[in-house]
């Protein structure tokens, strides 16, 4: 069975994005957790993360295992500026500014657990668009590797990215 990942919304004010995504995932809270909180989890889907203190205030460097057409990864180095495990993390990094999990456990009727992320960031309209794409796609990853399957960093391209992005384009009209 394949979940879809939702489509993220944003809100605008001169230059600052809110991004804004809430996933239902049917995995308990400790294993969604582990994938986004530890340095063995985040590269199943998202970033290699070294350093990383696990702590508020600790240093963390999100290293994007994803490239563009040049071999190129993105690369952010900043902090842990929440650690209240297991329910909320943090990160505030270069590139992509304040990112953010909060878990909750689903009622119990839908068990699992609920996700609400949030990236604040700046940048341009596009810059706002390529990352709710590029979110989306992650999600997508996350899904995938919380179900047992970890991206395959060597396969990616950017042809899915692609596609989200003109959906998103497409929403944003």
């Amino acid at each position: 069975m394949e979940i879809p990942s939702p489509y993220g919304t944003s809100e605008t004010e001169g230059d600052s994005h809110t991004l804004r995504y809430e996933l239902s995932l049917p995995y308990p809270l400790d294993q969604v957790w582990q994938a986004i909180a530890t340095p063995e989890g985040l590269p199943a889907w998202l970033a290699a993360a070294e350093p990383f203190e696990q702590r508020e205030g600790g240093a963390v460097t999100l290293r994007w295992l994803n490239t563009d057409t040049e071999g190129t990864a993105t690369v952010a180095p900043g902090h842990v500026t929440v650690w209240d495990p297991p329910r909320c993390v943090e990160y505030t990094v270069a590139v992509h500014g304040r990112i953010r999990f909060d878990l909750e456990h689903a009622p119990a009727s839908v068990g699992g657990t609920l996700l609400h992320f949030t990236n604040e960031r700046t940048g341009t309209t596009d810059d706002r668009l390529d990352c709710l794409a590029g979110w989306h796609h992650h999600f997508e990853y996350l899904l995938q590797a919380l179900a047992g399957h970890p991206a395959d960093w060597s396969r990616w391209t950017l042809n899915r990215w692609k596609e989200l992005r003109r959906d998103y384009e497409q929403r944003d009209r």
